[in-house]
């Protein structure tokens, strides 16, 4: 039994009071990943702080720039399901119907869905190394069975993934993550958010000690014309992605004027090149033309031993979805297209 206190946080600004005394404390909202690694003896807060009631249950309001604000308090499923995230960005609600399972999506919050840990299975193996968990220990993955590994942006610390599948679409809309800690608010472009394992494979993002995420910002460009989000997995139900692929386009005529890829279940983070986008805007929507944006957002992949198909299964679903995007309508929900 691990042994904590529980305390709940009327407001922000409480919850960061509360975090500042001193003791090893954790924020917590849904709990459905924090819960499992105090299970797995992973994590040992020493306090729990509920900030379900410290901010905004409004899952969805609109901002003065014409797009939309995300709260962090509000739950994957209220935010999926909502009409204007639906109507205006359906790449997400479509990613974020694919996460998990809907009992899990009931309960997680939004904030919470960017700050969950890798499924890697030596991080959950306590009796085996694990530089995330105990950093100069070793990464027992490099050599172990490493097949849902990354290939890209890994390093001689870490080839664990990131698990998310709500954030590979928030990566390809370009959101911004706003926060509040002891030194008040700020905003952190989404591509700045999580971060790559480098030397310091045991920190997963940006954020400082005593940060809350607040809300997540979403610009007025949904892509809600022409959207896909792809995801390979073992089986149809509920299963992290090998590989996973949200894709927007802008079109004029069959001419790409607007492009974003991001990939999932291949990096440490969510994995976008802008130059692979660049190429593409001006081009035909092709096959042709997506495969070349799929060699570039691939270059310098490296797989590992029992990872390498995700190279070329990658590639393959980056022009599968590309070609999809072009007929959201055509999608059958639920449905795995195999890539």
């Amino acid at each position: 039994m691990n042994n904590f206190d529980y305390l709940k946080a009327g407001n922000i600004q409480d919850a960061i009071g509360k975090s500042e005394s001193g003791r090893k404390s954790s924020y917590i909202a849904g709990g459905t990943n924090l819960l499992d690694l105090m299970k797995y003896d992973l994590a040992h807060p020493t306090t729990l702080i509920d900030i379900n009631h410290a901010g905004t249950q409004d899952a969805v309001t609109e901002t003065e720039n014409g797009g939309l604000r995300l709260s962090a308090f509000a739950t994957n499923a209220d935010t999926a399901w909502h009409p204007l995230i639906e109507e205006r960005y359906p790449l997400l609600s479509k990613a974020m119907l694919a996460g998990a399972s809907a009992q899990i999506r009931n309960m997680a919050t939004n904030g919470g869905n960017l700050l969950q840990r890798t499924r890697c299975y030596y991080f959950y193996d306590a009796n085996v190394p694990c530089n995330k968990r105990e950093p100069g220990s070793g990464c027992s993955a490099i050599q172990g069975y490493n097949r849902i590994m990354a290939i890209l942006g890994t390093s001689e610390h870490c080839i664990a993934v990131f698990p998310s599948d709500m954030c590979i679409a928030l990566a390809a809309l370009e959101a911004t993550v706003n926060v509040e800690g002891p030194n008040g608010p700020r905003s952190i472009a989404f591509a700045d958010f999580h971060r790559l394992p480098g030397d310091t494979p045991e920190l997963d993002n940006n954020l400082l000690p005593g940060e809350i995420i607040t809300s997540i910002d979403l610009p007025p460009q949904g892509f809600s014309d022409h959207y896909s989000y792809l995801k390979l997995k073992d089986r149809n139900s509920y299963a992290f992605a090998l590989v996973s692929v949200a894709t927007g386009l802008e079109m004029e005529g069959d001419i790409i004027s607007n492009a974003r890829i991001a990939l999932g279940g291949v990096a440490h983070r969510p994995w976008r090149v802008p130059e692979a986008e660049e190429f593409l805007v001006g081009k035909t929507a092709s096959e042709a033309n997506f495969a070349q944006a799929a060699d570039i957002i691939l270059r310098g992949a490296k797989g590992y031993q029992y990872n390498d198909f995700k190279i070329e299964l990658a590639k393959r679903a980056i022009i599968r979805n590309g070609l999809m995007a072009l007929n959201p309508e055509t999608q059958v929900p639920g449905a795995l297209p195999s890539a």
